[in-house]
């Protein structure tokens, strides 16, 4: 399930041109897979409290297996969007956190912490495998195949689900309704928001939503800017609603009491930064390989493969070094150099790629995301009571997919949003024709589409423009790319620096040396 939040970015160009839909469109359906997760997975940790834990893994892994199989046959986008984006989300909220707690009944002590830890390993894996697996599929069979073996593996999962054991009985839990559309709202609006800049604008309108051709600007300010606010007012009216429930003495949706543990508060937050840098990598560097410099998705897959490695290598590294080294030491070693890494990678961005430089970057990426992914898992989960591993499951879930669905949108705004500009500007600027200059601003003007640099001079010899205006244009729009993947790398760079400041929470400790009594709660 982490591994399908990447195993499709390598593929971008192809199920494309497959489905004949736009990279638009596909950052939208990346960007959902996580959003929906995010958005319901409190009420999957929920239910999974209500079936039982064992159960809902199973329930959930069949419905995941459902939208595989929609996936794998979707004839156009909106298939693929519904059983991708949709069903597989809705299978993973049940799954992801039912993992969480069963791991929590199945192990003890310092067993659980290596569980967690290897769990970590394994997702930080999967991200990494993403790419090389659906690179090499998708070049020497088909995207759809991919899809398919998750079906396959999804019914392996559910023959052997018995060996697991479910230590903790159902409970007769009463779900808020309310709070799950409080929650599911907010989190949408505010990353489809997000998701929307691009083309809306984050403040003064660029090209908004028409109704019956009128531009839909509230007070003449994007709507961008008011999905946002309406999501943090419900967000808001969520968080007073989980209070009054427990002083009513009915069950919260989420126990936000738990937000006042420093550690668990710590945790969660890097983990979203984390899983943020990590989508927003993955979306904007097969873009670039992609569209700008016009690799295949396995030579994309291989070019991405030193962050492949290293992620699974530093992983386990980060597993034996927690014997030795607390926590917040390797958290914040592991953001430091990511934040290294980032910079490297704007180094080596150019119109013909500084392979060496690039593949350093992606290497040190990787190492970063490695020694993360070996350590939060344990420390949000060893920072509450057993009984409470459900919910935080659900947390990191909510965290983690939210953080991914931020990433995808945000990063992927900046990008295509820095593209139009950049576009506009050298369009200006360029010895074009007049009467040319105005025709490409009247058909950009409501932001410029990512497609291949290749391909330009072909689309704009067919809308009339000369061969060598073809030239000059495509020379542009190349440029233009270039210039967009070195802002959206800064914006990498930024969250980057920025998660160094949710880690102040992070244990100081070495786990051996801390008495059980002084576990967080």
């Amino acid at each position: 399930m982490v591994l399908d939040g990447t195993v499709m970015n390598v593929s971008i160009s192809t199920v494309v041109e497959d489905l004949d839909t736009t990279v638009s469109a596909m950052q939208a359906a990346i960007t959902f897979y996580t959003l929906t997760m995010a958005s319901v997975m409190l009420l999957g940790a929920k239910l999974g409290d209500v079936w039982g834990r064992r159960r809902a893994f199973v329930v959930g892994s069949i419905i995941y297996a459902t939208g595989s199989l929609m996936t794998a046959l979707a004839p156009n986008i909106g298939v693929l969007f519904l059983g991708w984006s949709v069903i597989e989300g809705l299978g993973a909220v049940l799954v992801i956190p039912a993992i969480a707690a069963l791991i929590a009944d199945n192990y003890t002590g310092s067993a659980r912490a290596t569980a967690y830890a290897i769990i970590g390993a394994v997702s930080g894996a999967a991200v990494a495998a993403g790419p090389l697996i659906g690179g090499f599929v998708t070049t020497y069979f088909s995207w759809r195949y991919v899809f398919v073996a998750e079906v396959v593996i999804m019914a392996v999962v559910v023959l052997f689900a018995r060996v697991i054991t479910d230590a903790t009985p159902p409970r007769a839990v009463r779900i808020d309704v309310p709070s799950v559309l409080l929650s599911a709202a907010g989190l949408v609006l505010l990353v489809f928001g997000m998701l929307q800049s691009k083309v809306w604008g984050w403040i003064i309108p660029l090209a908004p939503p028409e109704i019956n051709g009128v531009p839909i600007a509230p007070f003449g300010i994007s709507p961008t800017a008011w999905l946002i606010l309406i999501a943090t007012l419900l967000l808001w009216i969520f968080f007073i609603r989980q209070r009054h429930l427990v002083d009513a003495g009915r069950p919260p949706l989420l126990l936000v009491s738990m937000f006042s543990i420093t550690q668990l508060r710590s945790g969660l937050s890097v983990l979203g930064a984390q899983y943020a840098i990590t989508a927003g990598l993955f979306f904007m560097v097969p873009v670039y390989l992609q569209m700008t410099l016009g690799l295949d998705a396995l030579e994309t897959g291989i070019k991405i493969f030193p962050l492949s490695v290293s992620l699974i290598l530093f992983s386990f590294v980060g597993t034996l070094l927690s014997k030795r080294w607390s926590p917040r030491r390797i958290v914040r070693t592991g953001q430091a150099i990511l934040v290294g890494s980032a910079v490297i990678l704007l180094a080596s961005v150019s119109d013909d790629l500084r392979s060496v430089i690039f593949g350093i970057g992606m290497f040190t990426a990787g190492s970063a995301l490695g020694l993360l992914a070996s350590q939060l898992g344990n420390v949000n989960m060893s920072s509450v009571p057993s009984e409470q591993t459900s919910e935080v499951g659900g947390l990191q879930g909510v965290f983690q997919n939210l953080g991914s669905s931020l990433g995808t949108a945000l990063i992927g705004s900046v990008l295509i949003g820095a593209l139009s500009t950049s576009f506009a500007a050298g369009v200006v600027g360029s010895d074009l024709p007049d009467d040319v200059k105005g025709t490409i601003s009247e058909r950009t003007e409501g932001g410029v589409e990512i497609i291949p640099a290749s391909t330009v001079e072909t689309v704009a010899e067919e809308a009339g423009l000369s061969t060598t205006d073809a030239a000059s244009l495509t020379t542009i729009y190349s440029q233009a790319q270039v210039s967009s993947l070195r802002v959206a790398f800064f914006g990498l760079i930024v969250i980057a620096f920025l998660s160094l400041l949710f880690s102040r929470g992070i244990p100081s400790t070495v786990p051996e040396r801390t008495p059980k009594a002084a576990r967080a709660g």
